[in-house]
């Protein structure tokens, strides 16, 4: 990366680590004690696990042909960098070694944890039959914080900008995990293995491909999209602040739910 593309990278890290900070310090990782509570965090984060999803193919329909007839579209390193993000989350391993998306990992996850996925389930399915996000989300009882987590991610996918979705991908859903929440993820697998073992690998996954790795991938993929345009990059930094603040709303929306936190 040039060096005017690293300071706007700079910029952009330096607007967003207030917010950074409080969602990796928010009380959500630390009153988090039990199986009860786990379970009400995967009952609302299951859809921020499906939405980044959405926003990874959206991402690849706008950087990529994926129509017939091919054309080349875009610069091939950028296509090369969606495509590559693409088969690490569409088709990671499980601790088995089976080949699955990180979205069929987490539901795995939610099924050994007993974690109600009843919503999430008719919100796919609702989803699926009619193609109406909001209906969707609406009749199938999904939780306000996650619902509006949701109609941002799709806001950002439906503005047909990828600089937009690509900045969100990469700084606004990346790098939030605390080493606390890991460390509390051991101690209950220590004491419940048959209800934490596929969530505890789904976050280390996650901490290894996406942090790691992928990570480094998304910020090239932004930073070609963006390129030397000043308002690109505005428009990016706005797009992750509000992404990020979303965030923080979906934490406080989990935390006035967890069985430990009420009083």
């Amino acid at each position: 990366m040039s060096t005017p593309v690293i300071k706007r990278i700079e910029t952009i890290k330096r607007s967003i680590e207030p917010l950074r900070q409080e969602i990796i310090n928010h009380k959500i990782y630390s009153q988090i004690r039990s199986v009860s509570d786990l379970q009400v965090f995967m009952q609302y984060h299951v859809f921020a696990v499906w939405d980044f999803m959405s926003l990874l193919k959206a991402l690849q329909n706008n950087l990529t042909c994926t129509t017939v007839p091919w054309f080349p579209v875009g610069s091939g390193d950028t296509r090369y960098l969606i495509n590559e993000i693409v088969v690490g989350e569409e088709s990671d391993i499980d601790a088995e070694g089976k080949r699955t998306s990180h979205f069929e990992l987490y539901a795995d996850a939610m099924k050994q944890c007993a974690a109600d996925t009843s919503v999430i389930d008719s919100f796919i399915r609702n989803l699926r039959n009619t193609g109406d996000l909001n209906a969707a989300l609406n009749d199938s009882g999904v939780p306000a914080e996650a619902a509006e987590f949701v109609r941002f991610t799709f806001r950002i996918i439906q503005s047909g900008k990828p600089h937009l979705q690509s900045a969100v991908f990469t700084f606004g859903r990346e790098d939030l995990i605390p080493g606390m929440f890991l460390s509390m993820i051991s101690e209950l697998d220590t004491h419940f293995p048959r209800n934490i073992s596929v969530f505890k690998y789904y976050i280390e996954r996650h901490i290894e491909v996406d942090g790691g790795h992928h990570s480094q991938l998304a910020m090239e993929m932004t930073s070609n999209l963006c390129g030397d345009e000043e308002t690109y990059w505005q428009e990016a930094e706005e797009a992750v602040v509000q992404s990020l603040k979303h965030r923080l709303a979906l934490w406080d929306g989990v935390y006035r739910n967890l069985p430990s936190a009420q009083h």
